[in-house]
């Protein structure tokens, strides 16, 4: 898909056909041009996982937008995981519902100004969304435009931390271009980040552009050559071999192939899960939960598929979230595990992180161990999702990085894990859950609300529909030339304006 350009610039040339998954042509590398010399080189980066819903801002694909600096939001979050300023320059509340952003002086990547019109339009586009985005699971949310340099956002029910959810990915702001007569986003060239998506070779390249007059100062690299490869050795030999400067998600196995200054490890808010269907199948069953809960060692995990590059599931929080270890609750009342009896399962993950496999072969093993018949299914993530959302298998494994959404625990737990949730791959719908969810939901004083999130962990952990594995640390292939890449636990961002070779 050949995307026209808003302005003219210079361009350098795109691999049109990548060879190999991972090749890249020696066309596709402009260190010797002449404009790269001049303004900065561009970036060769590998992503591992496809677009999956056509680079559309309100699924899975908006943290591909906001890792590439395409995409952003009113708010972002810092690194202690609080709201800071992006397009908003400050906020406040003024009731229960009602939120004030303040906008500062941006433009949109066609030319036309940041206005509070086009921000409460795009903030529409989103409420009306289908699906809804993960964001606004459980939340009605109305904003409008207030004089010329203000939005107002107010909410069906009070919502203490908005402009935590006025973060996420899934809300990023586009201008009133990108948005067609259904309602469908399309962000090239639309967006307000340092870089603008110009080329889309279907789910297997991009390119990206400098965005010259962005609001937060001139990216010091050109642009982005950007390839989804889900194969982890491939990327990690692209890597290694020269052909890239950045591949995110380096395989554990592969970790030792690269040089010490060439890896970058990041403790990550995600982990890996065993989810269980819970309205469906064999593990509708509360019983057969508990036992394949009893049935699952993750040490062997930990140690054995992750290398020691991983910690062993303590609870739906790792140790990124600094707060969860002092403040959890262990759950006590778990079903009296009972007999499997060759009870057939399908158990299914994806290969786009290249541990997922090994891990799902591990569980196999342990869950016929104790007595279950277990049939594997592997495949590329957007192949699985909307079977593995509509329930149509009995077990998930799932690398969840749970604060990406909107930075709150909270609105993980909704999202994930109660009747109404969006991203429900255990269908899990019990009413003690949705209560205590909806209790932490409602409060608003910090370290009340992380107590809260505690105790809506452990009524989750006591249904089985989901046991942690392991959490996570991410190796990131940093070429050594490359200086400035943004890494952070929440996973949203990877190349911003100071990113460079």
């Amino acid at each position: 898909m050949r995307i026209p350009r808003s302005r003219p610039r210079l361009l350098a040339a795109l691999l049109l056909t990548p060879l190999l998954a991972g090749c890249f042509a020696s066309g596709g590398d402009s260190d010797g041009g002449a404009a790269d010399a001049k303004d900065g080189s561009r970036l060769r980066v590998a992503l591992a996982f496809p677009p999956a819903e056509n680079l559309s801002p309100y699924g899975a694909d908006a943290t591909i937008l906001s890792r590439l600096g395409v995409t952003e939001g009113l708010t972002a979050l810092d690194a202690n995981g609080a709201a800071a300023p992006a397009l908003a320059a400050s906020w406040r509340r003024e009731s229960d519902r009602s939120w004030l952003f303040t906008l500062r002086e941006a433009v949109f990547q066609n030319g036309t100004d940041v206005t509070p019109a086009a921000v409460a339009a795009s903030l529409t586009h989103a409420t009306e969304a289908k699906p809804a985005p993960a964001a606004l699971s459980g939340v009605t949310l109305t904003a409008k435009a207030e004089g010329a340099g203000a939005v107002r956002v107010t909410t069906d029910a009070p919502d203490p931390v908005l402009p935590l959810r006025l973060s996420s990915p899934s809300l990023a702001i586009l201008s009133p271009k990108a948005y067609d007569a259904k309602g469908a986003a399309d962000p090239a060239g639309t967006a307000t980040g340092p870089f603008e998506l110009t080329d889309v070779e279907g789910s297997t390249a991009a390119r990206l552009d400098r965005f010259d007059d962005y609001w937060g100062g001139r990216a010091q690299a050109s642009g982005i050559d950007a390839r989804f490869i889900a194969d982890g050795t491939a990327r990690t030999n692209a890597l290694r071999s020269g052909r890239l400067d950045l591949a995110e998600a380096i395989p554990v196995a592969q970790a030792a192939t690269l040089d010490a200054d060439t890896r970058r490890e990041t403790a990550t808010t995600r982990t890996t899960s065993l989810l269980l269907n819970a309205r469906s199948g064999a593990f509708k069953n509360a019983s057969l939960r508990a036992a394949a809960r009893a049935a699952v060692d993750t040490s062997a995990l930990a140690e054995g598929v992750y290398e020691k590059h991983a910690d062993t599931g303590a609870g739906i929080y790792g140790p990124a979230v600094t707060w969860a270890a002092g403040k959890r609750v262990p759950p006590t009342t778990n079903a009296r595990p009972g007999k499997p009896a060759g009870t057939s399962v399908t158990l299914a993950t994806y290969d786009n992180r290249p541990e997922l496999p090994e891990v799902a072969q591990v569980l196999k093993q342990q869950l016929e161990k104790a007595g279950f018949t277990v049939k594997l299914k592997v495949s590329e993530y957007a192949r699985l999702e909307s079977d593995a959302l509509a329930g149509k298998f009995d077990a998930f494994v799932l690398a969840r990085n749970t604060l990406v959404d909107t930075g709150d625990p909270v609105a993980a737990l909704a999202g994930d894990y109660t009747c109404a949730g969006g991203f429900n791959i255990a269908q899990l719908c019990d009413k003690s859950v949705d209560a205590t969810v909806a209790k932490a939901e409602r409060t608003a004083d910090t370290a009340q609300r992380q107590d809260a999130a505690m105790a809506a962990e452990a009524a989750i952990l006591r249904t089985d529909a989901v046991v942690p594995l392991v959490h996570q640390r991410v190796i990131t292939g940093v070429a050594p030339q490359v200086s400035g890449v943004l890494l952070d636990p929440y996973e949203r961002t990877l190349v911003g304006t100071g990113t460079r070779r």
